[in-house]
């Protein structure tokens, strides 16, 4: 059992008086101490439930030990700090210990005074670097977290890490369970100006810049999770920190341009490579001087910045080499008071916003008076502040605040933390998936072959098929029931400019279907008309949620960093290179839809701008306009993809080991062996109003080569992906009634092929991705993408146990009938004195420590 025990003396440092208040708290706080000992017997006895919380969680045992750390240095200025840090952690009763982690070097401990501050662990100080020289006093966080995790026997007792700075006051207790901490998933604060997430700084320093996430300040993990990230946190530092060519403001987001800040990257960058996914959140933690969204209740003060109440103002950095902890009866100075300040403003939240600074100088100042006294300092002559200090008002005010739900909420762009857990019992959100095609036999054979695929893989909700067409087309169509179908109006030819560009007819058709369809599905799944689905793709299994759409990579879309992306959206850092399979929320979906298409517009008037070096087209025509149009329309947005090349395949591609790729996406041509595969050259042959005709048979799997592993298991996908095309093309042909297929039928072996786009002798390289630009640009299709992550695991909370409930009843009533019993004798043995006891408060307040201040 983790058991951390203050003087409880030193809470009320003037008991001499019997009618104090702080007297008569002073004598129920020792008989909350005999009730708390005896749980604590029956606990440790097997028999007590103590520290058992609402939702009947054990506090301090396993899986419910929590650890709070703090790092500081050997400085007057942190010691402050801490004096007003600790105290917050005992007014919030804070469950579990907590430790200061003090980095100073031997020559510093010789003059240190402030040893008994806090629990402390003394690290090895690495302000100075040991190696490089380099003075960066930051790095001794991870330094010594990574300390705490090799060389303190707490490491080995805990579940639950709390990191905190310094500079901090804790309103409530910090519970990682009820905040949604999960195992592989952290609670963290928001660090909005953390901008090398977003750019080259983060593709130099992880190797999955997507992960990178803006967090700091607030950090709640489990300790497995911190084993694991703290000797990456440390080394990221070290990393980032000697990268000065990229300290510079628009790479950091460092106004001094010093890597100052290298310790925040070094944490996002070491959890990204981790693979921690942080759940974010924007309300937990506030600044003094900000205002408070309505109904939220923050549970942590970081006072890092100047803040001002009316005329009155404090900043951290005023007080570097302020003394104030060893001076005895100093101060900080006094805000103004609960009464002045409900006259400031009239506005409610504002007002919230001004009594949480009150609160968090009068915390600090409140543990500066009782550490002074602790420390047998004089007591401090009265005053009206001082007297505030001890009142129920300020008693009122700083009692542990709960937890609210707005509190709770993360941030909406936070989508891999915000996942819908596949728990029994808990709906999952509808989904509906839509493809865009055009009224040829070239999509009708694309169109049966997925949908085939989407009822064989059980994918959940339904599918829509955007059929764009004139009205010419659609005289002669005759494939209106392959699929579940939204006719929309062609753009194939514009209308205004007359530009012939089929590829803009996808983001038509999805603002045509979101107009004019009652969509009835929370999450849109975008898929390509020449893919097969293998398995399901929902957002529970891959981490999509609101504001933050999942997709795959294109990375040949280099636009997305340089003057394309400047000319073409606000916010150029925010393009991603995307696209595929995409999995958007129907909000998100609704809000983008028709800047995707303008923004496909403006890219292809944009002639002046189509070379290959700047859109990565080799062609230079212009034809992945539509693809530059989704990635600037999300980022203006600000619309941040999840990204992964674990859901997507092109068959004829080595794939990884272990990877269930969830969509074949035959863009490309592949082959096995002498036989090969290449959609263009099934351009204009009607195959699926042709009785029986089908595909090539690929080789059987039995003929394959064995010997390298890799390509056998690339030809598999590959025969897999044939095989699945002509396998829908018979079940079509049996619905449409076809004749018995042992009759002579058109065969399509004996219809001539298209001439081949690209020579059968090229390698799939570098030359191959040419070659499916090349189809792309003949057959207008679009390139996507979207990521594989492991579904959030759920935490067991489940204690039952008759016998402890009883025993602890038991014990819980006996402590308050003791309580009750020592409250009486109190009030009797102080009526019994009610003479001596005025005389004794005129003399304090006519002469002594608490004579009034003149200058009130």
């Amino acid at each position: 059992m983790n058991l951390t025990v203050f003087a409880i003396g030193s809470l009320d440092p003037y008991r001499g008086n019997p009618s104090s208040p702080l007297s008569s708290y002073l004598t129920i706080e020792m008989g909350m101490l005999m009730c708390f000992l005896m749980v604590a017997v029956f606990s440790m006895r097997g028999g007590g439930a103590e520290g058992t919380d609402r939702g009947g969680v054990v506090l301090g045992t396993p899986p419910y030990r929590i650890h709070t750390l703090f790092s500081v240095e050997c400085f007057n200025y942190f010691d402050w700090q801490t004096v007003g840090l600790m105290n917050s952690f005992r007014k919030a009763r804070q469950p579990g210990p907590v430790t200061r982690l003090l980095s100073c070097t031997d020559q510093e401990m010789k003059n240190y005074k402030g040893m008994d501050l806090a629990p402390t662990l003394r690290v090895p100080s690495m302000s100075r670097h040991p190696k490089t020289g380099d003075w960066y006093p930051a790095i001794n966080k991870p330094a010594g977290v990574l300390h705490w995790l090799k060389h303190s026997e707490d490491a080995q007792n805990v579940d639950w890490v709390i990191i905190l700075d310094a500079d901090m006051i804790i309103r409530g207790p910090i519970i990682p369970w009820k905040l949604g901490a999960e195992k592989g998933k952290p609670i963290a604060a928001y660090y909005g100006y953390l901008v090398g997430c977003d750019n080259i700084l983060a593709q130099l320093h992880t190797k999955h810049p997507e992960f990178c996430d803006k967090v700091g300040g607030l950090l709640v993990m489990h300790i497995d999770d911190l084993r694991a990230l703290a000797p990456m946190w440390l080394s990221k530092t070290e990393e980032v920190r000697a990268d000065r060519a990229h300290w510079a403001t628009n790479y950091t987001g460092d106004i001094y341009s010093s890597g100052w800040i290298s310790e925040m990257y070094g944490y996002s960058y070491g959890a990204a490579e981790v693979g921690l996914r942080h759940k974010i959140n924007e309300n937990l933690m506030i600044y003094p001087g900000y205002i408070p969204r309505e109904g939220v209740e923050p549970i942590l003060l970081h006072y890092g910045l100047p803040f001002s109440i009316g005329n009155w103002s404090f900043s951290k950095l005023d007080h570097h080499e302020d003394n104030i902890v060893y001076d005895c009866g100093r101060l900080f100075p006094e805000p103004p008071y609960p009464r002045e300040i409900k006259d400031m403003k009239s506005d409610p939240n504002q007002r919230r916003g001004l009594f949480l600074s009150m609160e968090c100088i009068n915390t600090l100042n409140e543990g500066l008076l009782l550490h002074h006294a602790s420390h047998g300092c004089p007591k401090p002559k009265w005053s009206k502040y001082m007297s505030f200090l001890r009142s129920q008002a300020f008693a009122d005010l700083t009692k542990p605040k709960e937890l609210t739900q707005k509190t709770l909420q993360m941030r909406e762009d936070d989508v891999h933390k915000q996942v819908v857990e596949d728990a029994p019992g808990k709906p999952h959100p509808k989904i509906h998936t839509i493809f865009s095609t055009e009224c040829t036999p070239y999509f009708d054979w694309q169109t049966v072959g997925l949908v085939h695929s989407f009822h064989r893989s059980r994918q959940p909700g339904g599918i829509t098929r955007l059929l764009s067409c004139t009205d010419e087309d659609l005289k002669e169509y005759k494939g209106h029931d392959l699929a579940p179908t939204h006719y929309v109006p062609s753009m194939s030819r514009h209308p205004l400019t007359g530009d012939w560009y089929p590829a803009i007819n996808k983001p038509a058709a999805v603002v045509h279907w979101l107009n004019h369809v009652k969509v009835d599905a929370e999450y849109i799944v975008i898929l390509d008309a020449d893919m097969i689905m293998r398995g399901t793709i929902t957002p529970w299994e891959f981490n999509a949620s609101k504001g933050r759409p999942v997709s795959t990579p294109y990375n040949y879309l280099i636009g997305c960093d340089n003057i394309l992306a400047k000319i073409h959206t606000r916010h150029p850092e925010s393009c991603d290179k995307v696209g595929g399979v995409i999995i958007m929320h129907i909000s998100d979906l609704k809000k983008f839809s028709l800047l995707w298409l303008h923004k496909t517009e403006e890219v292809r008037a944009d002639v002046a701008h189509w070379s290959k070096n700047i859109t990565g087209d080799i062609y230079e025509s212009g034809w992945i306009s539509e693809m530059y149009g989704y990635s600037f329309g999300a980022a203006e947005l600000n619309l941040k993809h999840t990204i992964s090349d674990k859901l997507l395949i092109y068959p004829g591609y080595v794939p990884a080991p272990g990877v269930n790729y969830r969509v074949f996406h035959y863009g490309l041509e592949f082959r096995v062996g002498n036989w090969s595969f290449d959609k263009a050259k099934w351009r204009h042959l009607d195959v699926v109003n042709k009785c029986w005709s089908k595909f090539p048979d690929p080789p059987d799997r039995t003929s394959l080569d064995t010997s390298n592993d890799e390509f056998f298991q690339r030809d598999l996908l590959s025969i897999e992906c044939a095989n699945s095309l002509n396998e829908a093309l018979k079940l079509h042909h049996e619905r449409s009634k076809c004749p018995d297929p042992n009759t002579p039928v058109i065969q399509t072996q004996k219809t001539p092929d298209p001439p081949p786009l690209i020579s059968q002798e090229h390698v799939k390289t570098t030359g191959e991705v040419a070659r499916s630009r090349k189809s792309e640009k003949l057959e207008n299709e679009m390139k996507n993408e979207s990521q594989d992550l492991s579904p959030p695991a759920e935490m067991n909370q489940t204690f039952s146990s008759m016998r402890l409930m009883i025993i602890a009843l038991w014990a819980f009533a006996f402590c308050g009938f003791a309580l009750v019993m020592m409250v009486m004798i109190s009030a009797r043995k102080g009526h019994r004195k009610k003479s001596k006891s005025s005389k004794y408060k005129r003399r304090s307040l006519s002469s002594g420590l608490w004579d009034r201040n003149p200058e009130m």
